[in-house]
């Protein structure tokens, strides 16, 4: 059975007691997931360099998986880097054409690189680079707010990163982030997805923890029904 791994976005915790947010999870995570927005290429405004790097400095062994929404990556990739994150996922909307340099910058710092697409955009936008992905992350709502209601059509691109990987023999993850929660994760499994983001499904349980082993009954289940099917 394939690991699945879980990564709460903390855009979904509370900003005042993010250390209580987090502890109160138990350890019941793979991931922590910062979704990184600068209101210019999405409409809203997030954590900074300085969130990751304070992150980093009290959770020194968290996989801490970097979502930037951002334009402007000449300035802002070079600070996440700096401060410490595991894993960097960059749009294929922004500069697409220096997105191979992109990637090669964020492999040669020794950071694991990821490829995130907005729901209109096509795999067939990234396939050129997607030997130089670790992940790729597929939104399955409109990137900028939380709590929006998830694109089932989003499992279609899913499936089909699936087969690419197969056929081209490529180790990428593929990741969803978007409107997940325990009605729809046992499909997002079946499709294929290795690392799975939730936010606000978490943190708005008065037992994060309790839910999230729910969460992971769950995904054994699909993980299962999908081995099944092999």
């Amino acid at each position: 059975m394939r690991k699945i791994f879980i990564a709460p976005s903390l855009l979904g915790a509370d900003p005042l007691n993010l250390t209580a947010d987090i502890e109160r999870m138990k350890n019941n995570f793979d991931w922590l997931h910062l979704d990184i927005m600068d209101a210019h290429f999405v409409r809203n405004l997030s954590f900074g360099p300085s969130f990751a790097r304070a992150l980093r400095k009290n959770y020194p062994d968290a996989f801490i998986d970097t979502h930037l929404m951002t334009d402007n990556l000449e300035t802002v990739l070079p600070l996440f880097i700096d401060a410490g994150v595991s894993l960097i996922s960059v749009h294929a909307e922004t500069e697409s054409h220096l997105l191979h340099a992109v990637l090669s910058q964020i492999k040669n710092a020794g950071i694991k690189t990821g490829i995130a697409l907005c729901p209109p955009t096509p795999v067939t936008m990234i396939e050129s680079v997607l030997n130089l992905a670790d992940l790729v992350l597929v939104m399955s709502v409109t990137p900028g707010f939380g709590g929006q209601k998830f694109i089932e059509s989003s499992l279609g691109k899913v499936r089909e990163l699936v087969s690419i990987r197969a056929v081209k023999n490529y180790n990428y993850l593929i990741e969803i982030d978007g409107g997940i929660n325990e009605n729809n994760i046992t499909r997002v499994v079946l499709a294929g997805c290795d690392a799975i983001v939730m936010g606000s499904a978490v943190f708005r349980n008065n037992d994060p923890a309790l839910w999230l082993e729910g969460i992971r009954a769950k995904i054994k289940e699909g993980s299962e029904d999908c081995d099944r099917t092999r």
